[in-house]
């Protein structure tokens, strides 16, 4: 079984200026459910659908299968996904070992700035870059399947800075 082991954090300076790559990305949801969700996708030209199981209780873990699919089948998908399409931008920024990848949100969602990393294991140590604020790993409503039934733009600002 593939999983992935990510940390997210609140993104509090600038990111921009070191990024090597921005891409715009919109994705939908066939299925949101905390137990399983299937996610589907678009960025450019290319496309792909995603199924992520339960996340641990730590919330660092969680299965993941991927699969590119054509941009058609991607955008026909796309409009039988649950109200609420997801679009952001995406920066890459190096740094350490790692490779950041920085969501700048848009729509129902502006303001919101999530940083992630990928990790091998659990226990591996990384270096924070100026720019990562306060850890959000594990709080459902960061993960981009709470944000489309509960927009940043809903949140109170005690939400917003807890």
């Amino acid at each position: 079984m593939q999983s992935e082991i990510e940390h997210k954090f609140l993104v509090k300076g600038d990111y921009q200026s070191l990024s090597t790559n921005v891409t715009l990305m919109a994705q939908g949801y066939l299925c949101s459910n905390v137990e399983r969700c299937v996610r589907v996708r678009l960025s450019n030209d290319k496309a792909w659908i995603t199924v992520k199981g339960p996340t641990s209780s730590d919330g660092l873990e969680r299965y993941e299968f991927e699969k590119e699919i054509t941009l058609d089948e991607g955008q026909q998908l796309l409009k039988l996904c649950e109200p609420g399409v997801i679009k952001k931008r995406r920066y890459l920024v190096p740094f350490g070992n790692h490779i950041w990848e920085i969501d700048e949100f848009l729509g129902d969602n502006e303001g919101l700035i999530v940083a992630e990393i990928e990790v091998e294991r659990k226990d591996e140590t990384f270096e924070l870059p100026p720019f990562v604020g306060k850890e959000v790993t594990g709080l459902s409503r960061y993960y981009n399947a709470s944000l489309i039934h509960y927009p940043y733009c809903k949140w109170s600002d005690n939400e917003k800075l807890t």
